[in-house]
């Protein structure tokens, strides 16, 4: 077997890895080795998917961000649904107990934390009226940092890399 055979190989197996593994898999293999960004308390899965929240919307990543927007679009706060979930999957991969221990932030004593990974100074300065007073509450989690977003980048929509 040629080196360059060998070569062809390994990238298949780690595309065909890639895939099954999923993106979340690759994020975390990509961070250095002592980094445990975005720990958190294993939910499991059923219990965030099928439950419903009290105004009919799921319970769920889906249902946080609609949320979210109708929030948004009535404080005049500008983002998108894809805006939203491409930084929240990069952020916390859709987990709303993630909790980064390892950054900067964390080692000052105020971790990231939620879906897209906000520090208590964040969230209080941006919190927006009529969600929860918990930083990991999805749909304030979201819709404080969709508003931080706006205000140092225009949109949420604007935010390609950890903000």
């Amino acid at each position: 077997m040629t080196t360059r055979t060998r070569i062809a190989r390994l990238r298949t197996l780690a595309l065909t890895g890639i895939t099954t593994t999923g993106a979340a898999a690759v994020a975390l293999t990509l961070m250095p080795a002592n980094a445990q960004a975005a720990e958190a308390t294993q939910v499991p899965a059923s219990s965030v998917v099928k439950a419903s929240s009290h105004d009919g919307s799921a319970n769920n990543l889906d249902g946080w961000i609609k949320q979210s927007l109708q929030i948004m679009k009535a404080k005049g706060i500008p983002g998108s649904y894809e805006g939203l979930k491409r930084n929240i999957m990069r952020e916390s991969g859709g987990n709303p107990s993630a909790q980064n221990n390892w950054d900067v932030n964390a080692k000052q004593g105020t971790p990231s934390k939620g879906l897209l990974q906000v520090i208590d100074p964040t969230f209080n300065t941006y919190h927006v009226a009529g969600t929860a007073k918990s930083v990991t509450d999805p749909v304030a989690n979201i819709t404080a940092a969709a508003n931080y977003a706006a205000h140092r980048y225009g949109s949420i929509d604007n935010v390609n890399s950890a903000y």
